[in-house]
This record gives C-alpha cells, structure tokens and sequence, in this order.
C-alpha cells in the first residue's frame, strides 16, 4: 500500500475510533504527499463537519468534488452539511441531483432522495418534496437511518400515518433511536394521544442522557462561561429578569420534568417566575447543554444560540417582554438574509427526478 493510501485507510480508521484530531492529522499528511487528493478532502472535510466547523468541511468537500465530479460522497455529505445548517436549499439540490447521476445502489438513492426531500422542505416547496417521496419504493428499509428520515419526511407533509409507520419501523430497527423517538411523539402529540407521546418523550430523554457528547462539546466548566456570557449580552430589559437568578446547567432534562410536559429537547426552561402582576423575574433558569449544542451545530454558533434561546424563554415565559424578543429576531433573521443573498446564486432549483 502507497503511503496516501495508508494515511487514508489510517484518518478512516481514526474517524471511527472517534480520534478526530488524529483523523485530520492523516488527512493533512495525504494533502502534504498530494494537495490533489479528492479523498484526502473529503476525509479532512468529514473531520471538520464532525468538529463542528461548517464552513471548512464544506471548503475541503467542494474542493474534493472539483477534483473529482464523480465523488457521490462528498456531494451528499456537503449536501447534508448545508441542509443541517440551514443554507443555501438551492445549492444542496443541485449536488444531490449531481450525485443521483452516478448513483445506482439503491439504498443510497434512497439516502440520497431523502436529503432532497428534505432540502425541498427548507425551501419551502411542498409539493416537490412531496413528488420526490412518491420516487421512493413502497417497501420498507432495512436501515433504521433511512426509515427515520422517511418518517420524518412524511410527517412534514402531513402524511401522519404513513410518518408513524416507517417511525416505528426506525425504532424497531434500533431501540434508542432519540431522533425517531422525538419525532414519534410530536407526531402522537398533534393527533392527541397525549399519554402516548409523554412515553416516547421520556424515551427520547433516556436515549439522550446516554449519547456521547459531540466531538467538538466543551467541559461543563467552559459551557457555564459560555452562559455567563451570553446573559451579559442581553439587553438590559431582558437581562433585568434575570437579576439574582440561580442558573443551573446541567446535560438534558430531568425526567420528572418531561414527564410533566416538558419537551426533553427544549434548550433553556425558566421556572418560579414572579407572579405576572409583578416586574418579570425569573427565579431559575435551567440550561441544558446537550439541547443548546444540538441546536448550534458547532462551537461557532455556541455562544449565540445560547442568547437567543434564553430570550425566547423570556419572551415566552414573560409577555411584557415578548415584543422586545420580537424586535431582536427580526433584525436577526434580517441580517442572516441579508448575508444568504449577497453570497448564495440567484438560479433555480433542479428539477425532481
């Protein structure tokens, strides 16, 4: 075996070992023996999308498919990348429709429709995600990944009983599947089987408290920091109902308190607020750090996702406060518009087949 060979067989192993940082040490040797490598790309975008820097993987991926227009791979992985955290819908499509010229294995062109499916959902077009549903064969899948996401498609478009049919076929595949889990019981929860969805929220808790930390996750000690931080970033209206609040963090919600309702994803929940006759006042304000980094997706986005979950709180617990959470949002959503259309292209998406 040639040595670029090695170091990829060697990052591959790595990544599956969980050593990220010795992962893209093999990587970055492969690019040293040859930067031309469309594997070494994908290999050191993976490592990089797993630590939670978007941007970079998608770099080494569209790197890795300019030099090699048949890597499916690195198309479905940017794809994926980019629909996971929330860019250009277009630009997913178009690598999937790339990726779908040179795919023939069917359960990766199922993988492959599914995350169109879902592409089409982020940009808000029904219908076609709905036709690229119907593209899909009728009989179930024997990967619990695929009947997850196939369940997830369908609940979005409506189709509750078709949604809850490849949902438990995803959870009879893998037990402690969260994702499915969660889905299932938002599912039970707006076809009013209360009791039901309570079962598979406390399962998705359950499933949760266990699942390791994502690769890139601070210590709990850093994570407070990150909080502190984020609470001085808050107007002083908002940051006023906080004012000798105890803050508590800790990895997921309790199971008393899903149990009473709560949602076992919810990043933040505050509790003994002050009665509404008087000024807002939280009188704790739990932080739930798993929640908050899912969320995020990456260190970059930590810290203001932290803010903005802890003024939606405030903005849903306090009504008083609410239209001061409004204000900010707007701007907020105003700007990431702004920076989506003055880099994304302006051409339709592709078509559905």
């Amino acid at each position: 075996m040639d040595q670029l060979s090695a170091h990829l067989d060697r990052g591959w192993d790595l990544v599956g070992r969980g050593d990220l940082a010795g992962a893209a040490l093999s990587a970055r040797k492969c690019l040293e023996l040859d930067e031309g490598s469309a594997e070494a790309h994908h290999l050191l975008g993976y490592v990089r999308a797993a630590e939670g820097h978007a941007e970079e993987a998608l770099e080494h991926y569209r790197r890795a498919i300019d030099l090699d227009e048949s890597f499916v791979e690195a198309m479905l992985d940017a794809a994926g990348l980019i629909v996971d955290r929330g860019g250009d819908p277009r630009e997913a499509l178009r690598l999937v429709d790339d990726a779908l010229e040179w795919i023939e294995d069917e359960p990766e062109r199922a993988d492959a429709l599914l995350l169109k499916v879902e592409a089409y959902l982020r940009a808000g077009d029904v219908d076609a995600a709905r036709r690229t549903l119907a593209l899909l064969p009728d009989e179930p899948f024997d990967v619990a990944e695929l009947e997850f996401l196939r369940g997830r498609a369908y609940a979005e478009i409506g189709d509750t009983e078709r949604a809850e049919r490849h949902l438990r076929r995803a959870i009879e595949l893998v037990p402690d599947h969260a994702e499915a889990h969660h889905e299932l019981g938002h599912l039970l929860e707006r076809t009013g089987r209360e009791a039901e969805a309570r079962l598979e929220f406390l399962r998705t808790q359950r499933a949760d408290a266990i699942a390791p930390a994502p690769a890139w996750a601070p210590s709990r000690e850093d994570f407070e920091g990150t909080v502190a931080v984020a609470i001085g970033h808050l107007p002083p209206e908002l940051r006023a109902a906080l004012d000798g609040t105890l803050v508590v963090v800790t990895d997921v919600p309790g199971a008393e308190v899903v149990a009473d309702g709560v949602d076992p994803r919810v990043p933040v929940l505050i509790d003994a607020a002050a009665e509404p006759a008087e000024p807002p006042r939280a009188g704790r304000l739990f932080v739930y750090q798993r929640n908050v980094e899912r969320m995020a997706g990456g260190p970059d986005r930590l810290e203001a996702t932290t803010v903005e979950a802890i003024e939606n709180e405030l903005g849903a617990v306090f009504p008083s406060l609410e239209p001061i959470v409004q204000s900010r949002r707007a701007a907020r959503e105003s700007f990431e518009r702004g920076g989506q259309e003055g880099s994304g292209s302006t051409s339709a998406g592709p078509g559905d087949d």
